[in-house]
């Protein structure tokens, strides 16, 4: 039961590396830091953006030296996400 609460509380994937692509098709890579479900969010801590790297078919905004603390995305404006492996 102990166990169960912990899992749900602090969902595993929390503290994992995530690369986020948004609808404009910017890349950002953070830590994920919140998944809010009825908001339909998720929070990434110390992101960068990479901007649109290569991507066709959308104007180019070039990658970011800035360090953001942290970022909201909804979920309406990620078009993919991806979790790093330990070892990725």
């Amino acid at each position: 039961e102990k166990s169960e609460r912990a899992t749900m509380s602090n969902p595993p994937l929390i503290g994992s590396r995530i690369s986020l692509i948004s609808k404009k098709e910017i890349r950002y890579e953070g830590i994920l830091y919140d998944i809010n479900t009825s908001e339909a969010t998720v929070a990434l801590q110390s992101v960068r953006s990479f901007g649109t790297e290569d991507r066709k078919g959308v104007q180019f905004v070039p990658p970011s030296d800035v360090v953001y603390p942290f970022i909201k995305f909804r979920g309406s404006d990620i078009n993919d996400l991806h979790v790093h492996d330990k070892n990725d």
